[in-house]
């Protein structure tokens, strides 16, 4: 099995603070892996640290491999580039936007790398969300929590990623949403996408993953 991800003793600190300490973990092509964990622990540093998001006061040490290929040196915009997208907890929609524009914002870097077939992903989007297809024409700022975090979760995809990442994809959301946002992401792991999220939802989350660290 290939590997897509391989994070090696990676340490984060803020300041004097460390909030990472040692993490080793590997995403196998096409599986599901998960990293779950209290509030606190450290999740959605790691993760902003394999993406290369840190805010100025972080810094950090250890190696992220991506499809073979260090990715120290390498910013947010050159990850994506290479496949990489990461659905943040706070989800970071175009409020004053509509849902179909928030989508294609998703496939802007396919289209300025000159894809012709750069939408190719929105119908699939729709299928899988079909309320996004309902409230297309509608800003973003309008939409429930539970719609929300499915438009981000589009947008995500319509960059066409190898790599999925979703930092607390359930936060805030009611027990039936939860129930829908992990059976997208079942249905999607299905065609074959890879998934690496973190969560607090320990019972969803071992339920969907193939491979679990804590």
């Amino acid at each position: 099995m290939s590997l897509i991800l391989e994070v090696k003793d990676l340490h984060v600190r803020y300041g004097k603070v460390e909030a990472v300490h040692g993490a080793n973990l590997k995403v196998e092509a096409g599986k599901i892996v998960t990293v779950i964990g209290p509030n606190g622990a450290g999740k959605s540093t790691m993760l902003n640290a394999v993406m290369g998001a840190l805010p100025v006061s972080g810094s950090s040490t250890g190696s992220v491999r991506f499809l073979g290929h260090d990715m120290a040196g390498i910013p947010v915009e050159g990850r994506v580039a290479r496949g990489m997208c990461l659905v943040p907890e706070k989800r970071e929609l175009f409020a004053s936007m509509t849902v179909e524009d928030n989508l294609l914002l998703g496939a802007f870097r396919r289209k300025r790398a000159g894809e012709r077939n750069y939408l190719d992903q929105k119908d699939v989007v729709y299928d899988l969300f079909p309320r996004l297809r309902e409230r297309s024409k509608q800003e973003a700022g309008t939409l429930s929590g539970g719609e929300r975090q499915m438009l981000a979760v589009g947008r995500a995809l319509m960059a066409k990623p190898q790599l999925l990442m979703l930092d607390e994809p359930s936060l805030g959301l009611a027990p039936i949403v939860v129930k829908q946002i992990f059976a997208t992401l079942r249905e999607l792991a299905k065609t074959g996408m890879t998934i690496f999220l973190v969560e607090q939802n320990a019972n969803h989350a071992l339920r969907l993953s193939d491979r679990a660290y804590v």
